[in-house]
């Protein structure tokens, strides 16, 4: 099939602000209990060729990790950005960099929660359900510092908010009740062998 000829995942993905940064090296992923993890992170002031290396390298890390979103702290460095390759209830996939995000939830009688689970790539292993708004939106700037706006629902609504979460120093696990919580560590430890702390670099 020629190059230029669209396949069925092109029809199903939208770019509104350009394609993933390509080329990164795979790192291991910050696991939750390090510092950086828990705390806000360092809004993004200066768009250079050292941010786009670091969006690069996070991407090809999301992939091998087969994730849907991995914010900048995942990978140890105190940055407020995410990438995304996320779809949402129709099935489209939407890919994008944010920085500095800032999310937009509904509010009133638009405010509607889906109970579904959930998990994180630095707490490999474990899902538990977590209810989040079923629609979010993030404004934030791109790579080269130009205002970028994202918005779906479905799980890519979800992916909205707990990689904004990730920005602002909260994981997932932080919104859960302790039974839950202790569910999803359970659900984790069991799992640890599959996931090594070069994971998925190693």
């Amino acid at each position: 099939m020629p190059e230029d000829q669209p396949t069925d995942a092109d029809l199903d993905l939208r770019a509104p602000h350009g394609p993933l940064p390509e080329g990164g090296s795979v790192r291991p992923i910050t696991r939750w209990g390090t510092p950086v993890m828990h705390r806000p992170q360092a809004a993004v002031r200066t768009y250079d060729e050292a941010l786009r290396t670091l969006a690069a390298d996070m991407v090809a890390t999301m992939y091998a990790a087969e994730g849907v979103g991995l914010a900048a702290c995942q990978v140890g460095e105190d940055v407020a950005m995410f990438v995304f390759d996320c779809p949402d209830d129709t099935g489209t996939r939407t890919v994008g960099v944010v920085c500095n995000p800032v999310l937009t939830l509904p509010e009133g009688r638009d405010r509607r929660l889906e109970d579904d689970e959930e998990g994180c790539l630095s707490f490999p292993g474990s899902f538990e359900s977590c209810p989040r708004p079923d629609w979010a939106r993030v404004d934030g700037t791109g790579l080269d510092g130009e205002p970028v706006t994202f918005e779906g629902d479905g799980l890519l609504a979800r992916c909205l908010q707990h990689e904004t979460d990730h920005t602002l120093g909260t994981v997932f696990g932080d919104r859960l009740s302790a039974k839950s919580r202790k569910r999803l560590t359970k659900k984790h430890d069991a799992a640890a062998e599959d996931f090594p702390l070069t994971w998925p670099a190693g």
